[in-house]
């Protein structure tokens, strides 16, 4: 991790996640000493339901419900939070039981029990979203009750990441009597058992968290509010901050704002973070397209994209070219796109598509978030039209859509062409191949896959030293390679700016990127 410095005194390093959550903002800025933190973001949620969200959505949820199992600083591995104690009762990693805290109670008093823990599991599978958390659950059979405090999860097939999934805040604890087990809760309310309660919320402009006075868990809170800003554009993010609106700006920086602040240029008294990340971009490919549906131009795409062009270019060296879906620094990740199609090559591209006798321009329409991962997103989009029309073998068009709107489209299959992001949802290679293969998957795609879902996931799944499973997923990521329906683009690393009156964040940030907001307080506080 490497802190930019306003001045000598900033000894403190931020790191954060996109979403944060607190009290009123107009009764006290992010500059008062008493008032809550605030933190702004470009990453709003799509949903307050966790049955309806595998996305960015988490990084609210994270401090705002409770999970069997979290991660606390310092731990890689998940830990008991609502849960006293969890394990394996076989050998075989099928069967896996969870002791709950005595006395848990969610934020309005009523009683939290193993019946509460198996409602919110099953209606996860029963509303299947497109798109939503019932992907995670492939390899869960049934969940049991044993009185109020036990509940055992046995598994269809040995997985020794299941523990890691509940782990996740697509399975937070909810109340049974706010939340049908057949369809989403639509009031916009919140009933948790989390280290916060939501006390309002503005659908894209700001979420008020404070503090959860029924909480039982691992949560040390430093603070007793917490406020999320939401923005759609980076540059107002970044003013923001500047004129103390904010404490912290996190997912969405702009790589010219991150490199201002390399270089000193902000004002004084911010502080710029960098830390390595697995954050990952990528392009999905619609296979029920005429033109996608194509491997040969698919592939021809793949061979004309110029990931360092774009990494250097449009980001400036603030993120990472990337040739396979599981990124570097995880068990498994391969320069795969890089080995079977070399630099760039119209020639190469022209040569794969008049082999599978397309001659004529082939039309595509890229499609981007117009709020979500921020404002450099744009401008990525405009260079890979670029490039690709620069080939002379596309018409490119380009069109973007807000978050909420760019969900609905991509899972009901509208999109020809469409770029993602991926934050994990735990760390661990399993979670950048597992999320987009298979009939449900995290992109509302189908994929089926069949190696990898039926073959060789299960079998990385049965062992439990996760850093023995390499082979599986090389040989994995060669059948994505293969069949390009999936394209990588670049790794991130994360950044931070922030205010130099903000400490405690160099530990808020759980291995899967979510900021554990309780972490953070004010130095006045001291």
């Amino acid at each position: 991790m490497r802190v930019f410095h306003r001045y000598l005194r900033h000894v403190a390093a931020i790191a954060a996640i996109s979403l944060v959550a607190g009290c009123d903002l107009a009764s006290s800025g992010a500059s008062g000493s008493d008032g809550p933190v605030v933190v702004g973001t470009t990453s709003a949620p799509s949903t307050l339901d966790p049955a309806a969200s595998w996305d960015g959505s988490w990084e609210l949820f994270r401090n705002i419900y409770q999970t069997l199992l979290s991660y606390p600083y310092g731990s890689s591995e998940p830990q008991p939070d609502a849960a006293e104690s969890c394990r394996f009762t076989d050998g075989s990693s099928t069967a896996y039981s969870c002791t709950l805290k005595e006395g848990l109670k969610f934020s309005d008093g009523t009683k939290l029990d193993a019946n509460a823990v198996k409602h919110s599991i099953d209606r996860i599978r029963d509303i299947n979203v497109d798109g939503g958390p019932a992907g995670l659950l492939g390899s869960l059979d049934r969940v049991e009750t044993k009185g109020d405090r036990e509940v055992v999860f046995r598994l269809n097939q040995p997985d020794a990441t299941f523990p890691f999934v509940l782990a996740t805040p697509a399975m937070s604890i909810v109340d049974p009597e706010e939340y049908p087990a057949k369809s989403l809760r639509e009031d916009g309310r919140v009933t948790g058992s989390g280290p916060y309660t939501l006390q309002s919320y503005e659908e894209g402009k700001q979420a008020q968290l404070a503090r959860n006075p029924n909480y039982k868990g691992v949560a040390d809170r430093h603070n007793s509010e917490v406020t999320i800003r939401y923005f759609q554009d980076s540059a107002l993010m970044v003013k923001a901050l500047r004129d103390k609106e904010l404490d912290i700006a996190f997912r969405g920086l702009a790589a010219s704002d991150i490199i201002a602040l390399e270089k000193g240029s902000n004002d004084d008294g911010l502080q710029l973070i960098e830390d390595s990340g697995i954050e990952i971009s990528y392009l999905v490919f619609n296979p029920d397209d005429p033109w996608t549906s194509k491997p040969a131009v698919r592939k021809a795409i793949a061979q004309v994209i110029d990931r360092p062009r774009i990494a250097h270019d449009v980001y400036q060296g603030t993120v990472d070219p990337l040739y396979s879906m599981v990124p570097a620094g995880l068990a498994g990740h391969t320069t795969g796109f890089f080995d079977d199609y070399g630099k760039p090559s119209d020639s190469k591209a022209k040569k794969i598509l008049t082999d599978a006798g397309i001659t004529e321009r082939v039309p595509l329409t890229l499609w981007y978030t117009t709020d979500r991962y921020g404002s450099s997103t744009a401008v990525e989009f405009k260079e890979l039209k670029r490039q690709l029309e620069a080939s002379g073998l596309f018409n490119v068009t380009i069109k973007g859509e807000p978050w909420k709107t760019y969900v609905d489209g991509y899972r009901k299959g509208e999109y020809q062409v469409f770029g993602r992001g991926w934050f994990p949802d735990f760390p661990d290679p399993d979670n950048f191949i597992a999320p987009f293969v298979g009939e449900k998957n995290a992109l509302g795609t189908p994929y089926p896959a069949s190696e990898i879902t039926k073959v060789l996931l299960p079998e990385s799944r049965r062992e439990s030293d996760r850093g023995a499973v390499v082979r599986q997923f090389e040989e994995a990521q060669d059948i994505l390679v293969d069949d390009a329906r999936l394209l990588p683009l670049w790794q991130g690393r994360q950044y931070i700016a922030a205010s130099d009156e903000i400490a405690g964040a160099e530990r808020a940030l759980d291995p899967s990127t979510i900021m554990m907001v309780w972490e953070l307080y004010r130095k006045e506080s001291w």
